[in-house]
């Protein structure tokens, strides 16, 4: 067995290995850092730790060994998104304002979480400046390019451990989603992310971003994910805003599905809809299409956003250079008001409940991910496509962000060109279970998307 073979194993086939003693997270650690530098110029990582993978991997090793398991991933190389404070790896959030000099002192629960289950920490996975767009460039690490032609974008703001996960930079990541940004790098990459429930992935620091931001996993199976969203779950005192999921196990052939191809007004590449729609047919669920009939959100999370971004651009200061794009945003954000604010808060909680009525109706409510294919890296919006902000290229993604519900990407196929489609499942909040199950029932129907292959 090469190294790139065994990169591409899930975590649930490493741990299995592990415990019938047939494999060594040294040796599964090992080809991890070999897909680093192997596709290195991808840009996926902020920061590598080789030494300190290493040694936890060899204690993982001795666990095993002696019968001290720290659950079934002990062992299983990951990464974290480079917004995440991690002990012992610098936090720069892709921005020349952060101080890279101060004491890398504490863990973020996520961080936490993986280290107390046994999971080997690679490094950081890149980020966009702060986070703040759906692509994944920055003043510092470049731009991050997409594993399957590398003159397109990765998608973003998680593109760092979308492009990580596929070519084998360890079996799962862990990202950040206020707008897309586990879900889009999920569908450009061809892997599967999953946003939970907002509340369900304890998160500190608190985010700017309010009840639209979230933590959760990516990987190459939704097994992969279920088993992370279990670890990253656990309760941390630093969260007042953690809760528990309440949804409990479940058929999928019971499901009742709401099938909408556009949401009702967003243009989709033909071959993306295809796709989705072979999917959704060959479910074998009871599907009837609908729309839940929201208006646009766009100009109320313009304002949520902005506001944001223009909090987290004063809180650092500084001189040093930003993202262009991220100065203008922060810019307009200064200028909304109070009043604007809370009304934007109006319409996102107008739009949950919005959304808590439809899903009396029907369990999930199953979209395309993104409505095109991956576009030229270095741009925030597709070239020649007369779009000014990267919202508008991503409108499936960012509402479910404002009704705080659980949403998860899976690989279904490629377009003509060879690039990844994914399919979004949304569910009611807390009923995180039935969106994972239907993600499976998915994963078992449409054919697995192999990597590495030739670039379109």
């Amino acid at each position: 067995m090469s190294t790139s073979d065994l990169a591409q194993w899930t975590a649930g086939q490493l741990g299995a290995a592990y415990a019938s003693g047939d494999l060594s997270p040294v040796e599964a650690t090992w080809a991890a850092l070999q897909a680093v530098d192997t596709y290195h110029d991808l840009h996926a990582f902020a920061h590598v730790d080789r030494e300190g993978a290493i040694e936890q991997a060899t204690a993982s090793e001795q666990r095993w060994r002696e019968g001290r398991a720290l659950g079934p991933l002990d062992g299983v190389p990951a990464s974290i998104k480079d917004l995440f404070l991690t002990r012992g790896m610098p936090t720069l959030r892709g921005s020349r304002r952060t101080d890279p000099n101060q004491p890398w002192d504490t863990d973020s629960p996520a961080a936490a979480a993986l280290r107390a289950h046994g999971l080997v920490l690679l490094g950081k996975t890149t980020t966009s400046e702060l986070g703040w767009k759906g692509v994944t460039d920055n003043l510092i690490d470049g731009v991050t390019r997409n594993p399957w032609d590398p003159t397109l974008t990765a998608g973003g703001s998680s593109g760092g451990s979308g492009v990580a996960v596929r070519t084998g930079m360890g079996a799962v990541s862990v990202a950040t989603d206020a707008a897309g940004s586990v879900r889009i790098p999920a569908a450009f990459c061809g892997v599967v992310g999953f946003k939970p429930t907002h509340g369900r992935v304890p998160m500190y620091p608190p985010s700017v971003l309010g009840t639209l931001a979230h933590a959760g996993p990516m990987a190459r199976s939704v097994g992969d994910v279920a088993a992370l969203t279990d670890i990253l779950a656990a309760p941390d005192h630093r969260d007042p805003s953690w809760t528990p999921s309440i949804g409990e196990a479940v058929d999928p052939a019971e499901v009742r599905v709401a099938f909408s191809p556009a949401l009702g007004r967003a243009d989709v590449h033909p071959e993306i809809a295809a796709l989705v729609a072979e999917t959704v047919a060959g479910l074998g669920l009871r599907v009837e299409e609908a729309d839940p009939g929201f208006s646009d959100p766009a100009t109320a999370f313009d304002v949520l956003w902005s506001v944001g971004v223009a909090h987290v651009v004063r809180r650092y200061g500084g001189e040093a250079a930003l993202d262009p794009g991220l100065r203008a945003l922060a810019e307009r954000g200064a200028r909304y008001s109070a009043a604007d604010y809370l009304d934007a808060q109006g319409e996102l909680a107008a739009l949950a409940v919005a959304m808590g009525e439809f899903h009396t109706r029907f369990d999930v409510l199953v979209t395309p991910t993104v409505p095109i294919e991956p576009f030229t890296a270095g741009h925030d919006v597709p070239p020649g496509s007369g779009l000014t902000d990267w919202p508008q290229w991503t409108p499936f993604t960012y509402p479910f962000n404002m009704s705080r519900q659980p949403a998860l990407s899976v690989p279904v196929g490629r377009t003509s060109r060879g690039l990844p489609v994914g399919v979004q499942i949304v569910g009611p909040r807390h009923r995180d279970p039935v969106v994972l199950a239907v993600g499976a029932l998915i994963e078992r129907t449409r054919p697995a998307i192999r990597y590495p292959q030739e670039n379109a």
